[in-house]
C-alpha cells in the first residue's frame, strides 16, 4: 500500500506490505471544516461560553495582552488575530496598548520572516509582537507557590495587562492530555523555574501524565490551578483537520470554552485497534512539529499506547533544525554517559528518568519522555536531517527508509507480526479496544 507520513513540509510517501497490516491507517475522524471561519469566530467573541462579550469585557480597558501559540504549532493566527484585534480596538483599547505576546515556553523567539509566517504583514508591522524570554526572570512576576510546591514566574507583560486573552489550539498533548486552554499560561509564559518543577519527575512519571489523560492528571491539574492563580479574562481555541482547516472553534471563559474544545477534540482524534502492534510506523505531523529530535520525541510517545511490548515504532521526522536547543543537546550527552536509559529501563522508581530528584533542567523532560519510550520498545528513526551517528546517540536506530526499517523489524517479529500506521502522528490519540 503507498501512503504519505506528514514529513517536513513535502511529506514522505511510502509503500508497505498491506497483507501486514493491523487495521487500516489510522486517522483523525472526518469533521466538516467551517466555512467562514472568520464569521464563526465573530460570533463566538459576540456570544461566547461562559463569559460575557470581549467587546463587554474591553470597553475601559487601556490595556490588553493577547497571548499565542508560537512557530511550532500550527494555530491559524492569521484568522484568529484580526477580528479580536478589532473588537479590542472597536471597544476604546488603543493600539498603543494592545501586545501580542508569543508564547515560546523556553524555545527560541519568532522574529523576522518567522513572526511574518505566524501572524501576517500587516499585524506584524502595526501591532507590538514581543516574544517571551522563558530565561529572563527580570520579565516575569512571582505570584506565589502553588500547593504542590511549584513556584509561579510569570510574564510580566501578561500579568500586569488590564485584559488578558490567550488563544490556541486544541490537540492531544504527550504529558497534559490536551494542548490549548490553561497551557499557554503555563509553561506557554512561565519562567524556566516554574517549568522546570511543573515537568519534573514527580509529575512527568505519574502514570495519568499521557496524552488525552485529564482526570488525575498531576500536569493537567497543575497547570490549570497555575492559569486559574495568574488570571485569564477570554479565551480562542480551535480544532483543525488534516489540512489544518479549522474544524472547531471555541471562545469564552478558560475552563470552560475549552472543556467544549476538548470533548469535540477528543470524539475526532480517538482511534482504537484490536491488539498492540508489533511495529507502528509513524511522523510528528510535519512541518512545524519534526524540525527537532526535541519535538520529534512527542511523535514516538504518541504512538507509545499501541506499541507491543518489546516491539518497534518507526518514526519519520524531517529534523531540520537539528536536535534542538543547545540545553537539550548538553542533557543527551549527559544521559548517554550517565546510562540514565538503561536506569529507568530498569524501573528505578521516581525521580529516577531525571538527572535531579526534584525538579529537570531546561529541556532534559524530554528525555524523562523519550525513556518511557525505549523503556517500551525499539525505536528506529528515518530522517534527513541528521546523521546516523547523531541519531544513535539519540540512543534510536537510524534507518535509511521507512520501508526497510520496516521489513527488518517484521523479518525479526516473525510471521505474524503485524503493523499500525499512524500518518499524522500525535494529532492522532491511539488506543487498544478494551485494555
Amino acid at each position: 500500500m503507498k501512503l504519505t507520513l506528514d514529513y517536513g513540509k513535502t511529506g514522505l510517501e511510502v509503500t508497505l506490505p498491506q497483507d501486514r497490516f493491523l487495521v487500516p491507517p489510522l486517522s483523525i475522524r472526518e469533521a466538516d471544516p467551517i466555512a467562514d471561519p472568520t464569521a464563526a469566530l465573530e460570533a463566538a467573541l459576540a456570544s461566547p461560553i461562559g463569559t460575557a462579550p470581549l467587546l463587554e469585557l474591553a470597553r475601559g480597558k487601556t490595556t490588553a495582552c493577547v497571548v499565542i501559540c508560537d512557530i511550532t504549532r500550527p494555530v491559524p493566527n492569521k484568522v484568529l488575530l484580526p477580528p479580536i484585534l478589532r473588537t479590542l480596538e472597536a471597544a476604546g483599547v488603543p493600539r498603543s496598548g494592545i501586545t501580542i505576546l508569543i508564547a515560546t515556553g523556553l524555545h527560541r523567539p519568532n522574529e523576522g520572516e518567522e513572526l511574518v509566517e505566524l501572524v501576517g504583514a500587516d499585524i506584524a508591522r502595526d501591532f507590538n509582537c514581543v516574544n517571551h524570554h522563558g530565561k529572563a526572570q527580570d520579565e516575569h512576576d512571582f505570584l506565589g507557590t502553588s500547593a504542590r510546591g511549584v513556584p509561579i514566574w510569570i510574564d510580566h507583560r501578561y500579568t500586569r495587562a488590564e485584559l488578558k486573552i490567550t488563544t490556541g489550539l486544541i490537540e492531544p498533548h504527550l504529558m497534559a492530555g490536551y494542548s490549548g486552554g490553561r497551557k499557554l499560561i503555563c509553561p506557554g509564559i512561565a519562567g524556566l523555574e516554574t517549568v522546570k518543577v511543573w515537568h519534573g519527575p514527580a509529575f512527568l512519571e505519574h502514570p495519568k501524565a499521557d496524552a488525552g489523560s485529564l482526570l488525575g492528571n498531576p500536569v493537567h491539574e497543575e497547570n490549570t490551578a497555575i492559569a486559574l492563580k495568574t488570571g485569564c479574562d477570554f479565551i480562542v481555541n480551535v480544532c483543525i483537520d488534516g489540512k489544518r482547516r479549522v474544524t472547531g472553534l471555541w471562545a469564552g471563559d478558560m475552563i470552560q470554552a475549552w472543556e467544549v474544545g476538548v470533548a469535540f477534540c477528543r470524539d475526532l482524534v480517538k482511534a482504537g485497534v484490536p491488539r498492540a502492534a508489533e511495529v507502528v510506523v509513524t511522523s510528528c505531523a510535519g512541518y512545524p512539529l519534526d524540525t527537532t529530535w526535541y519535538q520529534a520525541v512527542k511523535g514516538l510517545t504518541g504512538a507509545l499506547p499501541i506499541v507491543k511490548e518489546g516491539g518497534c515504532i518507526v518514526l519519520a521526522a524531517s529534523l531540520t533544525e537539528g536536535l534542538g536547543s543547545p540545553e537539550f543537546v548538553k542533557h543527551l550527552k549527559e544521559y548517554q554517559a550517565a546510562g540514565r536509559y538503561k536506569s529507568f529501563a530498569r524501573g528505578a522508581g521516581i525521580g529516577a528518568s531525571s538527572m535531579h530528584p526534584d525538579f529537570c533542567e531546561m529541556d532534559e523532560w524530554q528525555l524523562v519522555m523519550l525513556q518511557k519510550v525505549l523503556a517500551k520498545c525499539q525505536v528506529k528513526v528515518v530522517s534527513h536531517g541528521l546523521s546516523a551517528a547523531i541519531l544513535a546517540e539519540c540512543q534510536v536506530t537510524p534507518a535509511t527508509s521507512v520501508e526497510s526499517a520496516v521489513a527488518d523489524s517484521l523479518a525479526e517479529f516473525g510471521p505474524d507480526a503485524r503493523i499500525a500506521v499512524i500518518p499524522k502522528g500525535p494529532y492522532v490519540l491511539p488506543y487498544v479496544m478494551g485494555a
